[in-house]
This record gives C-alpha cells, structure tokens and sequence, in this order.
C-alpha cells in the first residue's frame, strides 16, 4: 500500500485538529481541556522548528557562499534576488489596493460593530501602536544599524534578529573564500557536515508535523472570537484572501514564464511548506521545510536556496504587505474618509518599505501596519477593528510569504542555470530509518 504524502498527512491533521475543537467546545469544559492539554503540543512543534532556524541559516549560508568560491558570483545572485523581492512585493501591495478599491468592504461595517471591536480590541492595539511608535522615534539609518550585530552570540539568541544572522552568515563566509583554500577546507567541512545534521533534526522533525497541525489548529478554533465578530469582518477578511489568492496565481505564473515549470509541479512541491506556514503563522520557523522542499522536490542548487530563502523569510513579506494596503484602505473607509491617489501610491511605498523591516513570526505585520496607518494619515485607534479576524488572515499571509520565497528562489535559480531535476526524499523513508 502506497504511503501517504506529507502534505496530505498535514492536511488531515489540520482537519481533525478542527473538528475535533468543534466538538469539544460543546462542553463546558472542552475550551479549557484544549487550552490546558492540546496547546502546549503545538507550542512545542512551533519551537522545535524555530530552534534549528538560526543554526539552518549560519549552516547553510555559509555553506552556499563558500561554495561560490568567486564574490563577484554573490553579487550577481544578491542583486538578482534582492530586485526580485521588491518586485513582488510592489505587485503584491498593487494588488491589495486593487481589490479593496473595488469591493470597498469598509462601507459594510455599521456604527454600532464598530463601536464593539474597537471597544474589545482596544488594549491589543494601544499595544501594538506603542511598539510602533517606539521604532518610529529612531533614526533614519536606524534600519541599516540594526543589521550589524555587536555581539553574533546575543543576536542568534533571537529569531527577531535573523537579518543579524544573515549579516554575519555572509561576512563569515566571504572571509573564508578569501583565504588560501588550505585553510579554508577544514572549516567548509565543519559547516557541510553540520549542515547535514541540522538536515536530519528536520526529519525527525516533521514526523510529528501533522500531530503538531493538530494541536494548533484546534487551539486555534478553541480560542476564535464569537462568530458575530467574523461575520461583520468578512467582507475585509473575505478582499485579503482575494488578494493573496490572485498573489499565488501571480507567483505560478512567474514560474511558468521562468522556469517552464507546471503549476502542478510547483505546488506539489511546495505545498507542505505551505501547510507548516499556514499551522504556524511564521516564514522563520517554517523555512527549514522550505529549504528541503525547494531542494529536494523543486530542483534548487543548495549554493542558491541557501541564500535566496534565509534572505527570503527575513525581507520578502508580500503577504503581509498584501493585507498591509487592504487593512489600511479598510480602515480608512470604515471612518468615511477618501484616500487619494497620491496617498495610496504613499501607502504602496511605505508598505513595501515596512514589509521589509517585519519580523518572520506570528503578528509582526501588525506592527508594522502602524507605521504604514500613520504615514496614511488614517486613524490608528482604526486597528482595533481587525484584531478578531487578524490570526487566521496571519495564517494566510504567511503562506504566501513561503509560496514567494520558494517561485524567487527558482527563477533566481534558472537564471543562474542552478535549477536541475528535484531529488525527492520521502519522509516516512527516513521514519522506517529512524526505527
């Protein structure tokens, strides 16, 4: 009998994880079982995920860039990814405004249920705007300084700190193919064996990936504002999903034009990825699976995927900037006022700007829609209003995040001529190893 896929594993995982939160919070006490004795095990997938991150992208980044053995070959392929991100990201907020223009799902939220998620959300964005406002009092070049690390050992510390990582990851990995190659070897051989490694700690892993599924999905439903809430938000939840629908179509397109590559191909490839990133809400902790799916089921070289997808889950936020542009029109519309034309071009700039500087975990984004509100002149009490559907739309987002980074990452790869046919490796054929 034929294995089931991963995906497909993850897939029923998530399912059940729902129903059966469905079921429990029919009892008095199902909402409190799932949070005290269901929770946790997704809390602890989330971090086991999140723990090889940091080791992933030191490993793998160095190892991709010494490879390189030629500087001039990193900066053609920085270059290339770097222009391609924001690329996407324009047309990603483009598309965000596109959509909320149109169906202007502002207009269908009435006095009355404004004045209640405002009223219920108020002390979660009086959060979020304090933090916002405290990046918003530094410098300029304060974006530049936070990149170089003073202490790597305090920055892998963090995973909010991943483009401190990336920083010192690159520097570390010019140095080495600066040096003789004598000298050099030794250290290239620690990183390539402790890259495979970390490789094997995310097989053993993603045996537990569709219990971990489970477990967050029904926390997730256990946890969900009354349904009254959502109903008064599902014109604006409903433009997000349109948007990000329309980026993933743009994202296989690209593939196709690029890499000749089928949608088929592209999805099956990636869609565990995708599945981990909608459970988790975080590019960081789902790029582990996501470089093992690029390079072993899309074709990537490693010398690419390793530095196109750390660069990727740190500053390619299309998702985000997508629901960034809709949120802010969104909120705009639900206090009556008339964006320009100009403003929205502002909004286009700022929430490309912001996406880059938005952490790889669960509601960064949120923060950084403050800044593009403020820049907007659009009220930023206004947050409040999308608190209750902002999880799942997380949830959305973040796979279309990964869904870019992995179609960047084989058009980056084409064009370098580093795309060849995919190695497949099954992860119940390392299950049956590991017993």
């Amino acid at each position: 009998m034929k294995k089931l896929a991963l995906h497909w594993k993850i897939l029923i995982g998530m399912g059940l994880g729902v129903a059966f939160a469905l079921l429990m919070i029919q009892f008095s006490f199902g909402k409190t079982f799932i949070v005290d004795w269901i929770k946790p095990f997704g809390k602890i997938f989330i971090n086991c995920l999140k723990l090889i991150a940091v080791p992933l992208i030191l490993a793998s980044l160095i190892k991709g860039i010494s490879d390189l053995k030629d500087i001039s070959k990193l900066s053609k392929m920085g270059g290339r990814t770097i222009g391609t991100y924001i690329l996407t990201t324009i047309v990603a907020v483009s598309i965000g405004l596109a959509v909320v223009n149109i169906v202007k799902p502002g207009n269908y939220i009435d006095e009355e249920t404004r004045s209640e998620l405002m009223a219920s959300n108020k002390a979660s964005a009086d959060s979020k705007i304090a933090a916002a406002h405290s990046q918003k009092e530094s410098g300029p070049l304060q974006a530049l300084i936070d990149i170089v690390p003073d202490n790597i050992v305090k920055a892998a510390s963090n995973n909010r700190n991943m483009l401190q990582v990336i920083f010192f990851a690159i520097f570390f990995a010019i140095g080495l193919i600066l040096i003789p190659e004598k000298k050099s070897r030794p250290v290239k051989e620690f990183f390539d064996s402790f890259n495979d490694v970390i490789l094997k700690m995310i097989d053993l892993i993603m045996l537990a990936a569709p219990f971990g599924v489970f477990a967050l999905l029904a926390s997730l439903v256990a946890e969900s504002p009354s349904l009254a809430l959502f109903q008064a938000l599902g014109m604006y939840a409903l433009c997000v999903v349109l948007g990000l629908v329309l980026m993933v179509a743009f994202y296989i397109s690209m593939v196709k034009v690029f890499t000749k590559k089928s949608p088929k191909f592209f999805l099956n490839g990636i869609s565990p990825a995708q599945l981990l990133a909608f459970s988790t809400s975080s590019s960081a902790a789902t790029l582990p699976v996501t470089m093992e799916r690029v390079e072993e089921h899309l074709g990537v070289e490693k010398e690419v995927s390793s530095f196109v997808l750390p660069i990727g889950a740190t500053i390619n936020m299309d998702g985000t900037s997508l629901y960034q542009a809709v949120a802010a029109v969104f909120i705009a519309q639900a206090f009556g006022m008339d964006l320009s034309f100009g403003v929205q071009l502002g909004i286009i700039a700022t929430a490309t700007l912001a996406s880059i500087g938005s952490a790889a975990v669960p509601g960064a984004g949120m923060v950084m829609l403050v800044i593009v509100l403020a820049q907007a002149g659009i009220p930023e009490a206004g947050l409040a209003l999308i608190f209750a559907v902002d999880r799942p739309l997380d949830m959305c987002r973040t796979t279309v995040n990964v869904t870019g980074d992995a179609s960047v990452s084989m058009i980056i790869a084409k064009s370098l001529g580093k795309l060849g046919k995919p190695k497949p490796k099954e992860w119940d054929d390392n299950y049956d190893a590991v017993k």
